[in-house]
């Protein structure tokens, strides 16, 4: 076999092909209004900048745990008990360079030859593009307006099969905004209960809901979804730290390990 034989091709992101030809557009002065990535308008906030300027100068530069420094998981325990109701040890923690890797990891720790991966459309572009690259098939459960683009229990069943190995749900969800309420969750708990596969929850769009809806985790439904299911967050919506690359994932201990 030949070099080139080995390689695994994945499909070029839309996003950042957009992204790339605004970044073009406006270096030539054209006015433009830029729908590609995820990026909050404004800055991070100056007490979190002030903050890591600390942190640096009393020497915090120095190659940290792989999972992450102690004190950090702690925090992100924290965070989900008190703002999601969930309870994590930092040995079920993990922090990554951004919500994307977190993704990136659990699917191929998760996700052999041939394993299926159920994957609600529209989605984000770099899920089937990651289980791809872990030789995984995604498959497309297709969502509908009129269903205010959420997954279904139908359309899931449909979509499911005996090798089904990994659910990912984005909730709220990118692009389509669908954000679940815990009744909309309850019509499929008994299909994310029974079946034989783990869940990704994405929720790194968790502070972005509006009116009277309360945001929702996957994993608080009940302890045997809680117990298969790994969650993904981070800094970089919220926050407004795109650029800092700090994701975070909670599971069960084993995956995360």
């Amino acid at each position: 076999m030949t070099a080139a034989g080995l390689y695994r091709r994945t499909d070029l992101s839309q996003t950042a092909v957009i992204f790339e030809a605004a970044r073009e557009m406006r270096a030539r002065g054209e006015d433009l209004i830029d729908l590609s990535v995820g990026e909050p308008d404004g800055p991070t906030p100056g007490n979190i900048v002030e903050a890591a300027v600390r942190a640096m100068e009393g020497g915090a530069t120095k190659y940290t745990p792989t999972a992450g420094t102690v004190e950090l998981r702690e925090a992100v325990a924290r965070k989900f008990r008190a703002e999601n109701g969930l309870e994590y040890g930092p040995g079920q923690i993990i922090v990554s360079a951004g919500a994307k890797q977190c993704l990136f990891n659990a699917v191929h720790a998760l996700v052999s030859d041939g394993d299926e991966v159920v994957i609600p459309a529209p989605y984000y572009v770099s899920y089937p593009a990651i289980v791809r690259l872990a030789r995984g098939r995604p498959v497309f459960a297709e969502t509908a307006p009129d269903e205010g683009y959420k997954l279904t229990a139908a359309r899931l069943r449909k979509a499911l099969t005996p090798r089904t190995r990994l659910v990912i749900l984005g909730n709220p969800s990118n692009p389509a905004g669908a954000a679940y309420s815990r009744g909309d969750y309850e019509e499929i708990a008994g299909l994310l209960e029974d079946g034989a596969f783990h869940i990704l929850a994405d929720e790194v769009y968790e502070k972005f809901v509006y009116d009277d809806h309360r945001f929702v985790s996957v994993a608080s439904l009940s302890r045997t979804i809680k117990d298969k299911t790994i969650v993904v967050n981070g800094v970089s919506k919220a926050y407004a730290m795109t650029g800092w690359r700090i994701g975070y994932a909670a599971g069960p201990a084993p995956v995360i390990e």
